[in-house]
């Protein structure tokens, strides 16, 4: 169906459009416009030539096929090749088109032509039934839909019931949990206590469609591993269900976990739903590499999707999470270019413009916004960052307040309040704002490190240290996990390990390398290991030399080395004396102890001198 030398061919597009159909008879809104945009971002050209084909075949006696979107079988197993990002060896434990197959993942099997036949019966008899239930859902008269559908007998229409009921429980279970808003036996979230019947009527089901709500049923009374599996064999059927991928994302936890799925799912490793789901899930355990950035520059080639903007914004933020935040600003400047009234990840955008600190575009884009739409949640995250650039930290809490408001499953909504919280040295209030922010997503780690941070301010270093610890089990490379760990440890008065997790943070490229190094120099001196303590200190010297440092600027760690190799242990009396001709040549505190200490070790030294004569 794509070949990887021709890229999208008529087969594709054919699944893509009866995607669309598919999804949106089924309301499944959030899969059609994503799959109605990839559709879109097919060249004109070839979607014209892909009509004009099927049109023939259909003209000839072959067959009719399924209308399901099948998944496509024929790519050639090799690698997308590098992109120009790609200079070194990626750190993931491989590339997603040199997996292997698991020996027990689903492969491709779609319904019998039979079934298939009965369907499409069933689906022109209900027809009328169909489009009345499809309105009322529109309208969210959920209950009236499922009276229309409940003697319809094709799966479409299960399908339909079953979601009616589904949305309509979860509704009521938010309205009775906010009724009972301040009860002191208040759950924290609502409980939908229809699942269990939900899930008995889609137990036994076979259709791709109704084994993804077994698994939303499954995954909502978080039952895990049962939810992957029924989504596989969901997927193994209808591969272009983009809801389906997305939850299965939501039970990944970390890049092993995301290594060992992507060998399980029921299609080709080079298929481009498995890359795009490699790219989405990467950016979302933020473990990305070049790799992923040659994945999106292959599919926005001319021969794939070359006008997708959804996948353009997976591109910027690889470079985001890479931490090369111009390119990535470039990339949204071209996003925006080519779409601008698209909000879907203006608030990316928003967070790469604050790390820059690029005041005047952030400004200029939160009004260009406002005028658009400002009852969205992610316009209201850009003006929270706007004002938070600006140091107006109430008015940006206020905003993020109101995105979280108008969307209450919006965790970086949640997580930017808890850091305004945290600058306005409301610890209880940040508190609360991180801790929604895991209960809706497990894996946001910058949630659980402003937790660590909360505690820290309320002197709380025990409980600081254990959400600074789930931060870094999610994000091992962020560097500002390790250092706070370190201060926590030296605060419980626990050198030896604030040494392992200052090392851990010069491992990567912090902003203040030399500062990590005075504090491993200071807790190995607590220790009264002065000869590490005198090794790092040494650093530090070396590091302020070749940057151009003052002597001043380092004082300390200069006298720190001479005088550990003058009297305690270290015997360098050369060095020493270096390092105080320096000190005394300059305007340092310490320049008349240092000259003091220079006369001295010059004595040593010629008395060292003297012992080799004799």
């Amino acid at each position: 169906m794509m070949s990887s030398g021709n890229g999208v061919d008529w087969e594709t597009i054919s699944a893509l459009k009866a995607a669309v159909r598919d999804c949106s008879s089924r309301r499944l809104t959030v899969a059609t416009k994503w799959v109605s945009e990839l559709l879109l971002s097919v060249p004109e050209a070839k979607r014209r030539v892909s009509g004009q084909l099927q049109d023939q075949t259909f003209e000839t006696s072959t067959p009719p096929r399924s209308r399901g979107a099948r998944a496509s079988l024929s790519f050639s197993h090799h690698s997308p090749g590098p992109s120009a990002h790609n200079e070194g060896p990626s750190r993931h434990a491989a590339l997603a088109t040199e997996l292997l197959h698991h020996p027990d993942a689903p492969t491709y099997q779609p319904l019998p032509e039979e079934i298939v036949a009965q369907e499409r019966a069933w689906e022109e008899e209900e027809e009328d039934a169909l489009i009345a239930a499809q309105s009322l859902f529109d309208a969210r008269e959920f209950l009236r839909a499922v009276a229309i559908l409940d003697r319809c007998r094709s799966s479409k229409a299960r399908f339909l019931s079953l979601y009616s009921r589904f949305l309509f429980s979860e509704k009521k279970a938010a309205r009775d949990w906010n009724g009972s808003d301040k009860k002191r036996d208040q759950q924290p979230h609502p409980i939908n206590t229809s699942l269990r019947d939900l899930f008995l009527a889609v137990q036994n089901a076979e259709d791709p469609w109704l084994l993804f709500l077994k698994a939303l049923f499954l995954s909502r009374m978080r039952r895990r591993e049962e939810t992957i599996e029924s989504l596989l064999l969901s997927l193994s059927r209808y591969p272009w269900n983009w809801s389906a991928w997305t939850l299965l994302g939501q039970c990944i936890s970390d890049g092993e976990e995301l290594q060992s799925l992507l060998t399980m799912l029921p299609l080709p490793p080079t298929h481009p739903l498995v890359h795009i789901f490699q790219v989405k899930m990467s950016n979302q355990l933020e473990s990305v590499s070049d790799n992923e950035l040659g994945l999106c520059d292959r599919l926005l080639g001319e021969n794939f999707f070359p006008k997708w903007t959804w996948l353009m914004i997976q591109r910027a933020l690889v470079l985001y999470n890479l931490h090369t935040y111009p390119p990535a600003a470039a990339q949204f400047e071209k996003i925006i270019a080519a779409d601008p009234h698209r909000i879907d990840g203006v608030d990316i955008y928003a967070n790469i413009l604050f790390v820059m600190h690029d005041t005047v575009k952030l400004s200029k884009l939160a009004f260009d916004y406002l005028d658009q739409e400002k009852d969205r949640p992610e316009i209201c995250c850009l003006i929270g960052n706007h004002y938070s650039l600006r140091g107006e930290n109430v008015r940006a809490a206020e905003y993020f307040l109101r995105a979280t408001q108008l969307d209450s499953t919006y965790v970086s909504a949640w997580t930017l309040l808890g850091h305004e919280y945290i600058e306005l040295k409301n610890s209880h209030a940040a508190i609360d704002a991180y801790r929604r922010a895991v209960d809706f997503d497990r894996k946001d780690h910058k949630a659980w490190f402003g937790l660590g941070q909360a505690y820290e301010l309320l002197n709380m270093h025990t409980y600081a240290l254990y959400y600074y610890q789930r931060s870094a089990a999610l994000s091992p490379y962020d560097v500002r996990v390790w250092q706070a760990q370190g201060l926590c440890y030296m605060d419980l008065g626990r050198p030896r390990e604030a040494i392992d997790c200052f090392k851990h943070a010069t491992r990567g490229e912090h902003p203040n390398m030399m500062g990590m190094y005075e504090k491993i120099a200071k807790c190995y001196n607590e220790l009264e290991e002065y000869g590490e303590a005198a090794a790092y200190h040494r650093r530090i010297v070396e590091a302020s030399r070749q940057n151009d440092k003052s002597v001043e600027e380092f004082s300390k760690s200069y006298m720190f080395v001479a005088r550990y190799h003058m009297y305690l242990g270290g015997g360098d009396l050369e060095l020493a004396k270096e390092y105080l001709e320096m000190l005394a040549n300059s305007h340092a505190e310490e320049v008349a102890q240092a000259t003091e200490w220079l006369k001295k070790v010059k004595t040593m030294i010629q008395a060292r001198s003297d012992r080799s004569i004799r």
